[in-house]
């Protein structure tokens, strides 16, 4: 519910902070004070906050910017909630809606103190407030809201679930049979294509890790290829002709034949050309390892190189990398399934598909009889609430029409919508067409209070609804605020009496007006002063001894 209300520098208002927290939730709060005191003011101003279109005619003379906040308590589960999560915006347990006019015509909106677009602020306004009254297209002014309202007075928000359920599936079922009907005939016009692609692909059975792999493998061949030409070469070196091995065993047996006639003096030498001798030899030995273990087939990079030249030429071909041509060659094989067994597939398809559709059908037609004993008990209920609102002469309808098949939808199979006669013999219009602002307050005060549940608004605003009206008329339109209160926060701008002695709470609206300008500020008014301005709204100007009495009168009565 609003539990508090700031406003700064707009219009006639300078500065004003009104609290309308009060114990528990719920409640009836009237405004009241002398015409012109600047009461739509106030109510414009809450619109402003709300995410209505505003201009720099807004931004009282002399200011730079106009300013108002609007606090509400936000319950847990509450729909405005899910908004602020899906905007990734702070949840607490206090929503401030916030709105800045520049005096240029420029404005921002703030939720939390975090900046929003307008657009969002109207969202969350309108889950969180309806004003009633002021001929705009919202709330129970738009046909929009009507189904659902006449769903949660009738309590068929689970039938209405199901018939969600089943448009869904029925949709599903429907797309499932034209993709495949539109795969098959696709499959059709290229079955020669598609026949040649899956045999070429089947042969060539690539695999999604297939270039990675044979790319590391010819860049091993390749390495080793290298290598052992290097082997052969180093090899060749040690043992081939005079090579460095045959070189030092010559050596050796020319020093090891003279060795003894030298006196010891090529002991020391002979040494050396015997390790020099045995590591050489054992370098042959190794190199000689090296170069069997780096055996390189050729055939096998030739293999090698001629597959990887068939996979690109394959994936060039098709226009895909050459990791996809596994998936490609699957999704044709499918699409070929699906030209071989097409026929038994698609009337499967179609078979799922209507009867989906005849579970949807069955749904929405329960649901539309449902929706249409529903909507007989709210016109009752409303029929109820007209006559002692002096509207005996009107009838409500809720008016129930079938929509052809191309209309339907996940809701069902009908318009709902909330209709007016206001006078008898004339055919029922839609209720926002009420021309008398008066008139369509009351009217809606009546739905109201049969749908006091719908809806997840926790605070109505009516204006003008005891427009014309007074005496046993306005006790009644009281009446029906208070009972409407008892579940929701009601807020109702009223020049009535009787209306204001039924309030829990009451503001005083009034203008000053110097010389040089006008402002205006609201007073909340204890007991007294609730006493004194009920004997002024009954006697005018000059408040009598009879008006106070009589305005003691109404307080008491209300209590």
């Amino acid at each position: 519910m609003l539990v508090s209300l700031s406003i700064r520098d707009f219009v006639l208002i300078e500065k004003l902070d009104l609290d309308f927290a009060r114990a528990g939730a719920g409640g009836l709060g009237a405004l009241t004070g002398e015409t012109g005191a600047g009461k739509s003011i106030l109510i414009d101003a809450l619109g402003l906050a709300l995410g209505a279109r505003a201009d720099s005619g807004a931004v009282r003379r002399g200011a730079a910017q106009a300013s108002v906040a609007a606090s509400f308590d936000l319950p847990g589960g509450h729909a405005a909630r899910q908004v602020l999560v899906d905007q990734a915006l702070e949840v607490e347990d206090v929503l401030t809606l916030r709105r800045l006019i520049g005096a240029d015509g420029r404005g921002r909106a703030f939720v939390n103190d975090q900046p929003v677009s307008v657009a969002l602020l109207r969202r969350l306004g309108d889950l969180l407030v309806e004003i009633q009254g002021q001929m705009e297209q919202h709330g129970l002014l738009d046909m929009a809201t009507h189904r659902a309202s006449l769903d949660a007075f009738a309590m068929l928000e689970s039938q209405a679930g199901t018939v969600r359920t089943a448009w869904q599936a029925w949709r599903a079922a429907e797309q499932a049979s034209a993709d495949a009907a539109a795969a098959a005939e696709a499959a059709r016009r290229d079955e020669e294509f598609l026949r040649h692609a899956v045999k070429e692909l089947a042969t060539l059975a690539p695999r999604a890790d297939d270039e990675e792999n044979l790319t590391r493998e010819r860049q091993a061949l390749r390495a080793g290829s290298a290598l052992g030409e290097t082997l052969g070469q180093a090899l060749a070196e040690l043992e081939h002709g005079r090579g460095a091995v045959a070189a030092l065993r010559a050596a050796h047996r020319l020093i090891e034949r003279q060795a003894d006639k030298a006196a010891g003096r090529l002991d020391t030498a002979l040494s050396a050309l015997d390790r020099a001798l045995s590591e050489a030899t054992e370098a042959q030995a190794q190199l000689e390892a090296a170069r069997e273990s780096l055996e390189v087939d050729p055939a096998q990079l030739e293999r090698i190189e001629e597959r990887l030249f068939a996979l690109r030429a394959a994936a060039r071909k098709h226009g895909v990398p050459v990791a996809e041509l596994a998936a490609l060659a699957e999704r044709f094989m499918g699409q070929l399934a699906a030209l071989d067994d097409g026929e038994a597939r698609l009337k499967r398809l179609a078979a799922e598909a209507a009867a989906a559709r005849s579970a949807y059908v069955d749904a929405a037609e329960n649901l539309a009889a449902a929706r249409r004993k529903g909507a007989a008990r709210l016109d009752k209920a409303v029929a109820a609430e007209l006559a002692p609102l002096r509207l005996e002469k009107a009838k409500f309808v809720t008016g129930i029409a079938t929509l052809p098949q191309a209309e339907w939808s996940e809701h069902g199979m009908e318009r709902v919508q909330f209709m007016v006669a206001t006078n008898p013999g004339t055919p029922p219009a839609p209720i926002a067409r009420i021309a008398s602002g008066g008139e369509l307050s009351r009217f809606l005060l009546a739905l109201k209070v049969c749908l006091a549940r719908v809806g997840d608004a926790a605070t109505i605003v009516f204006d003008e609804v005891d427009s014309g009206i007074g005496g046993a008329t306005a006790a009644a339109v009281g009446e029906r605020l208070r009972r409407l209160a008892k579940d929701v926060q009601v807020l109702v701008v009223t020049h009535s009496p009787q209306v204001a002695a039924l309030a829990d709470r009451q503001w005083l609206i009034r203008k000053k007006t110097t010389r040089n300008a006008a402002s205006t500020d609201v007073l909340a008014l204890d007991a007294a002063g609730r006493r004194e301005e009920i004997a002024r709204m009954l006697s005018g100007a000059e408040v009598t001894a009879e008006a106070r009495a009589a305005a003691d009168r109404l307080l008491a009565a209300a209590r």
